[in-house]
């Protein structure tokens, strides 16, 4: 199941990469952006207390979505603020793995999966 998000995330970041607007206005999808910028931040935080021993992947996955969207300003702060934000809450919560955590996980990764198969569905070309 990761596999196939890391794989939506990665397709969702080819397909939404746009030219960079001269005033980088808002898109319409910037609310599910930085939705998925929050699980994406909440995965790199659980899935390290639960041993996965994944690294620095779901930071990657962010830097990846941030480098194919160009965002900038307004957008960029808030798309890192969404990861941040996503990390830094379950750091408050969770010192250790427990089944919270685990059920936290794969009910995270269901959601951005969903999230990136419906971005990619409405907005890829």
């Amino acid at each position: 199941m990761i596999k196939a998000f890391l794989a939506v995330v990665i397709l969702l970041s080819a397909c939404l990469a746009t030219p960079a607007r001269a005033q980088d206005a808002a898109a319409p999808f910037d609310g599910d952006l930085q939705r998925l910028a929050e699980i994406l931040g909440a995965l790199h935080y659980l899935r390290g207390i639960c041993g996965s021993n994944e690294g620095a992947k779901w930071r990657n996955e962010m830097q990846a979505l941030i480098d194919a969207e160009t965002p900038s300003g307004d957008r960029r702060a808030r798309m890192i603020a969404g990861f941040n934000r996503g990390y830094n809450g379950f750091q408050q919560t969770y010192r250790t793995c427990t089944p919270a955590a685990t059920v936290a996980i794969r009910r995270y990764i269901e959601e951005g999966s969903k999230i990136s198969r419906d971005l990619t569905a409405r907005y890829a070309n």
